[in-house]
């Protein structure tokens, strides 16, 4: 069921009217899709995924991008692949649940887009945390909560039947 929460599409990052790069994003990952030129190995192919900084290109050359990602990632779960002409750069959130406005700073998506997304992302989280419901239909009225914060704190408040044990 939580395929059914799934991106929809990619973003897309245009540049002079061509499409720079695609992403999306899931509760926990951000992925960067760029095609490669045929031919190309990833043996040619460089990547440097840091912290917070992304650099990646065809070897001898220049990067094609050296920019920082909108957030933290953490580094030692982030990889990429090649695969078809498409370089797969796949980035695990430092902070799970973070909506990303962007892949790559300054980069960012309009409001409604990213509203969208942040809706996507706190039904995800309600599917993960509650396996046998099906939340592919639910909707918010007015502003969506923040997946990553939302009803957290109740999580570690005292409840007032445990207090009765004392």
């Amino acid at each position: 069921m939580a395929d059914r929460l799934a991106p929809t599409k990619r973003h897309q990052y245009r540049h002079n009217g061509q499409v720079v790069y695609e992403w999306d994003q899931t509760y926990s990952e951000v992925n960067i899709y760029t095609n490669v030129p045929p031919g190309v190995t990833g043996k040619q192919l460089y990547v440097d995924i840091t912290t917070q900084h992304l650099r990646f290109g065809i070897r001898p050359n220049p990067p094609y991008m050296d920019s920082d990602l909108a957030a933290p990632v953490k580094v030692s779960e982030s990889f990429w692949t090649l695969e078809d002409g498409v370089l797969h750069i796949n980035l695990t959130k430092l902070a799970e649940g973070e909506v990303w406005g962007s892949a790559i700073a300054g980069h960012s998506l309009d409001p409604v887009t990213q509203q969208a997304d942040q809706q996507r992302l706190l039904l995800e989280r309600f599917q993960v945390e509650h396996p046998g419901f099906d939340f592919s239909q639910a909707t918010f009225n007015g502003q969506v909560p923040n997946p990553r914060t939302f009803m957290r704190d109740l999580e570690s408040a005292p409840h007032p039947e445990d207090e009765n044990d004392m």
